[in-house]
């Protein structure tokens, strides 16, 4: 989608499923496991463990150190853990679902034959084959008939559409001061590489990935039939112009404040930054309602592309496109070459990932993204009982008890700022499951046989869907995520937490784990999402979802102190080789995870006080309920990376690696030390903890 880029100040993830990718490589394949669909683990999996790890000195290792030998990572996987046994586990049943409706049955509902026909066409390689890049070729002419700069306007409002962003990003957003409003927004964009620093990194691992970027785009310029002196020509001019676009971007930790993305002005304004493209007529041809007004996210982005444009040639402009263009149409769309030349880069070269993954888990991850709440309807009334749904509302109400017992017990905020957070909490909407209104998909047209102008369709129906929302109320019973989703997140703006179907499942959720294992894991997940509602960016937005300065400025300078405890804490973890977290662009989802899990604990405390049950009596699982806890919480984030994977990770994604949502949590929570019996100074009962919620 088109829709703008910095989300991660707005919309946050839990990363639990996948580690962030660029393009998407998703899910995973247990090695000789293609027919049978993988059983889900138990709440508390035993296999994983490694007994002979110290719990006071790497929980990580205790909890998680033998799952590498029992789930090796696939060689079609750059990274393999709990959350992609739990994806892969849905990905087959979204896969026999798509199979029993792929067939061309009259008897098939509307939306059965758009996901089936869609899902179809992609299995259909050799319909691709024989296409090669025919469909495109109008596209492809559309830039071929630019005489001068002054024609970019047209085509760069058509390119959005189909979701190519050449030089920036546009969308619509909820306006940050007004949470009712839908308004447009544009910000910075047209890069290749994950973000702005692969361009301007210096060493030698950054240096070699920009070269074989540039091999990569010399070879997809061959491959669209230049010489080979043409295509390194070409290559070399498409990395230049994005260097000098990344030169004028935000750094993505910058990017993380919603201040820094945030700069509302009318159309004449952003006229004046960049004069190159005539802005109402970008918007209009765009068909987006009429538009005055707007939020510029990057205004020296524009300034800067303005100079960009002047300074840059026809030809190399037109080049530029072409590669930008390609880069937009999902690769499985592709003919093999292409197909394989992007993977080859971008999952191989960038990730680590050995071999492509199978062909129909590609399409049915492609039909959920196009289609995905159609795919989604009938994947929850096969899969999601309404009993679960029940135990989980009552689960998240408990927890959000105990954010507000928290609130109220709080030493270091003031009565003032407590009465606004109550509220904020009071106001947080639940998502559970699915949502109550199914989307609308019947204008869009899937025609089965033909994969790039499915997919084209696809963008083009999903971009003018966004883009109607401009100027009108806010739907504030819209999901951003389908329900097959192995994940979760909190909208700042929208002021909600969301758990799809998807994640709702084992060993995360299920009537057969404890209830110290269910808060361990689902409980923690779902306080890691209402604390995101409070972390350094949630709370800069109030209960309605403005961006409010709502504490005093005494409490705010309290929290900045504490969250500067998780920075430092979090920045001190090397990652790989002599790459360290970045504590600041990790510190939301580091607070979120800390904070998620002492509220699960708090939950979980009262739940066994109601019931009865004493936390610390081992049971027949052979662990206290405290420890059982703890375990399922470390089980959470079970896994392994490939070594470029967990590069690129640090340098673009806000969640921390997996061994530090383990063991940067735990080591934070005396009331884990005392499970496990560990002394003061161990390293996962440190004197100086970090306690923010």
């Amino acid at each position: 989608m088109t829709k703008f880029i910095p989300v991660l100040s707005v919309v946050v993830l839990l990363g639990i499923s996948t580690s962030t990718t660029f393009p998407p490589v998703a899910g995973a394949q247990v090695k000789g496991a293609a027919e049978t669909n993988p059983p889900l683990p138990p709440g508390l999996d035993k296999r994983f463990l490694d007994p002979g790890a110290d719990p006071c000195v790497d929980f990580a290792r205790y909890s998680c150190g033998n799952f590498p030998k029992v789930y090796p990572i696939p060689a079609d996987m750059s990274a393999y853990g709990t959350g992609a046994i739990v994806f892969e586990h849905t990905e087959y049943a979204t896969h026999s679902l798509l199979e029993k409706v792929k067939a061309a049955d009259p008897s098939r509902t509307t939306n059965e034959q758009k996901i089936g026909d869609f899902y179809a066409t992609c299995m259909d390689t050799s319909a691709i084959q024989a296409a090669g890049l025919r469909p495109l070729q109008p596209e492809f002419d559309r830039i071929a008939d630019l005489k001068n700069k002054g024609q970019l306007t047209g085509l760069l409002a058509h390119f959005q559409l189909i979701n190519a962003g050449p030089f920036f990003s546009y969308g619509e957003q909820q306006d940050f001061k007004d949470a009712r409003k839908q308004i447009a927004l544009v910000d910075q964009g047209g890069l290749g590489l994950p973000e702005r620093d692969y361009y301007l990194r210096t060493g030698d691992a950054a240096e070699k990935t920009r070269q074989q970027y540039v091999q990569h785009i010399t070879n997809t310029m061959k491959l669209l039939g230049e010489t080979d002196a043409q295509a390194e020509s070409d290559a070399q001019k498409i990395m230049q112009l994005e260097t000098a676009l990344a030169k004028v971007s935000m750094d993505i930790t910058s990017q993380r404040d919603p201040k820094n993305i945030y700069h509302p002005m009318t159309v004449t304004a952003l006229a004046a930054l960049a004069p190159d493209i005539a802005w109402p007529e970008f918007f209009e041809k765009t068909d987006a309602p009429a538009i005055t007004d707007l939020n510029v996210a990057n205004p020296d982005f524009f300034k800067g592309l303005h100079e960009i444009l002047r300074a840059t040639d026809l030809d190399t402009i037109k080049t530029y496109l072409r590669w930008q263009l390609l880069l937009a149409i999902p690769a499985y769309s592709l003919p093999a070459a292409f197909d394989d030349e992007r993977f080859n880069f971008y999952s191989h070269q960038l990730r680590g990932q050995p071999q492509q993954r199978d062909r129909w888990k590609r399409c049915a991850q492609a039909t959920d993204g196009a289609l995905g709440e159609a795919l989604g309807q009938i994947y929850v009334k096969e899969y999601f009982p309404p009993e679960s749904k029940a135990k989980t509302v009552q689960m998240v109400k408990d927890i959000e008890e105990a954010m507000n017992k928290e609130i109220e017990t709080l030493t270091w905020m003031s009565p003032a700022t407590k009465v606004k957070a109550r509220e904020k909490l009071r106001l947080i909407a639940d998502k559970i499951g699915y949502p109550d209104r199914w989307r609308d998909y019947s204008g869009l047209t899937i025609v089965r046989g033909e994969a790039i102008g499915n997919a084209v369709r696809a963008a083009e129906f999903e971009n003018h869907r966004q883009l109607a929302k401009i100027g009108k109320p806010v739907d504030r019973g819209e999901w951003g995520m389908s329900p097959p989703t192995v994940d979760a997140y909190y909208n700042a703006s929208m002021n909600d937490i969301n758990f799809p179907a998807g994640i709702l499942q084992s060993p995360f959720f299920s009537a057969q784990n404890t209830d110290a294992e269910d808060y361990g894991h689902v409980g923690g997940i779902v306080g890691h999402e209402l604390t995101h509602g409070f972390d350094d960016q949630g709370r800069k937005f109030d209960g309605s979802g403005n961006l409010s300065d709502w504490w005093t400025e005494e409490d705010g300078k309290k929290f900045d102190a504490m969250t500067d405890c998780e920075v430092k804490e979090y920045g001190g973890f090397t990652a790989v080789d002599d790459v360290k977290v970045n504590g600041k662009l990790t510190l939301g989802e580091n607070t979120a995870d800390n904070g998620g899990l002492r509220l699960a604990l708090m939950a979980l405390q009262a739940d066994a006080k109601r019931k009865g049950i004493d936390l610390n009596a081992k049971d027949d699982t052979g662990f206290t309920p405290m420890q059982q806890f703890f375990l399922a919480h470390g089980q959470n984030w079970c896994g392994e990376n490939r070594p470029e994977q967990i590069r690129v990770q640090v340098q673009t994604d806000p969640h921390s690696p997996r061994e530090f949502r383990i063991n940067g949590v735990v080591q934070n929570m005396p009331e884990f030390g005392a499970a496990f019996g560990c002394k003061p100074g161990q390293p996962m009962m440190p004197v100086n903890a970090c306690h923010v919620w």
